[in-house]
């Protein structure tokens, strides 16, 4: 599919109060068919989603510990998951002890998804991601490991208030960028 069609499709699901604040730009290279180009997507004519760009708005992440030591990162904790610790432990830890046990568990995982989910969408090509967002079902975009695929399902129009309202504690689990474009759209509301 071309650029132009494809572009034109990607901007007829965008939410209505996001019309015009976003926007998908492309480079391309025409002596260079083997090269894909570059995709970017601009919220108020401000490049927010780039990895490769030195003034992007979004803090990258360039190594695991960066994240884990990262206080701006809210992982929440269920009783469920001090529950299965304490059980692993056969109850001999203080009670304070298995927040913080539990907290580094999840902040391991976390940091490991979220290194993951950033090198594939560097490896990505934005044509192949967004043709396969056309595709499916806009639940299982927005189920996705993908960044692109949240960032794409957080912009359309099929996902409701009540929707985006009820998603807040998963966004929380998600890379920055897919965060910044959640409160862009609750900001709309």
């Amino acid at each position: 599919m071309s650029w132009s069609k494809l572009k034109q499709q990607l901007e007829s699901f965008l939410s209505p109060a996001l019309l015009g604040r976003v926007q998908y730009l492309s480079t391309s290279y025409r002596y260079l068919p083997d090269k894909a180009g570059l995709c970017y997507i601009a919220v108020d004519k401000k490049n927010v989603l780039n990895m490769s760009d030195a003034t992007t708005l979004i803090r990258w992440y360039q190594t695991e510990l960066e994240i884990k030591n990262d206080p701006t990162i809210q992982i929440p904790i269920h009783n469920d998951e001090l529950e299965a610790i304490r059980k692993e432990t056969k109850g001999q830890v203080p009670e304070e002890r298995l927040k913080v046990i539990a907290r580094g568990r999840k902040i391991s995982e976390f940091a490991k998804e979220l290194m993951l989910a950033q090198s594939s969408l560097s490896k990505s090509n934005f044509n192949v991601i967004a043709t396969k967002f056309l595709s499916q079902s806009i639940e299982v975009s927005m189920e996705s490991q993908d960044i692109l695929l949240n960032i794409l399902a957080l912009v359309d129009r099929r996902v409701g208030k009540k929707r985006v309202l009820n998603m807040g504690d998963r966004i929380k689990l998600k890379h920055p960028i897919v965060q910044y474009f959640y409160e862009l759209r609750l900001s709309t509301m």
